[in-house]
């Protein structure tokens, strides 16, 4: 065989496996998103107040978010956001990414799950549009922990957004202020294979649009809150905990562009 043959060769089985690579490292962003929010089954002592997730318009989950610092800080990571339906359902996937910086004496790099809960509806209209700045588009506060912070839902938990970071296998409130999120459009058209695809017709399309490791994600997110009333901001009647107890499901799991990141942080 020729050396142009095997030129040809080469350049078509590249061709073929570019969009796969692509693809499957979509899929596993959402697989990562799924253990993270899975996690919020097994230490419900030490993780976002169920309380809280009642009220979420949103969530956001950004797993391994590098922040690396020698003085001045930078924080970034890839990872999805889902919004609440009007009949209380998760909608299908939105790709973002969370950029930020900090300025302090600091040393070293560390990789931390995040997850950002909406409360508003204003966060979740941000994200539509393409980018929300925290703190600015949307008032952010580091999220309370743990079932003894519900009491105190109502009175306290005045921000539009909370912020949640994950290591270790524990959760903690973390500061994100003057954080970006921004929609990754790449992700979202090779996941969807719709190119130029917008986040408002991610989050409107029905659950067979999307692939099946997605369905996954909400699925489990939906095992995570399947006993929170379906409009945000409204608390559970007595009744229905008490009917949900009893019937209690055996599922356990359950505009601006973008700029162009370095290869480093793909």
């Amino acid at each position: 065989m020729s050396i142009r043959s095997n030129v040809i060769l080469l350049v078509m089985s590249l061709a073929v496996a570019l969009p796969a690579n692509a693809a499957s490292r979509q899929e596993k962003r959402v697989s990562d998103a799924t253990d993270v929010i899975n996690q919020l089954l097994q230490i419900p002592e030490q993780s976002v107040p169920p309380s809280l997730l009642s009220q979420a318009y949103g969530i956001a989950v950004i797993p391994s978010v590098v922040k690396v610092g020698f003085g001045l800080g930078a924080r970034r990571g890839k990872g999805i956001a889902v919004v609440r339906q009007e009949d209380g359902s998760w909608s299908n996937p939105a790709f973002v990414t969370l950029t930020g910086g900090s300025i302090g004496w600091q040393i070293g790099a560390q990789s931390t799950d995040i997850i950002l809960v909406f409360k508003s509806r204003r966060g979740v209209d941000g994200i539509e549009t393409g980018k929300l700045t925290l703190g600015a588009d949307a008032s952010i506060a580091a999220g309370p922990v743990g079932r003894s912070a519900e009491a105190a839902t109502d009175i306290q938990f005045q921000a539009e957004v909370y912020s949640y970071s994950r290591s270790r296998g524990l959760f903690a409130g973390i500061s994100l202020e003057g954080a970006g999120l921004t929609i990754d459009k790449k992700s979202n058209a090779a996941f969807y294979g719709e190119a130029g695809i917008t986040p408002h017709k991610i989050f409107a399309s029905p659950a067979n649009f999307a692939p099946s490791v997605a369905n996954n994600f909400v699925q489990v997110l939906t095992a995570q809150t399947r006993r929170l009333p379906k409009q945000p901001g409204m608390q559970p009647t007595v009744n229905a905990e008490r009917v949900d107890e009893q019937s209690e499901s055996s599922v356990r799991t359950f505009g601006i562009e973008e700029a162009e990141a370095p290869e480093s942080w793909q």
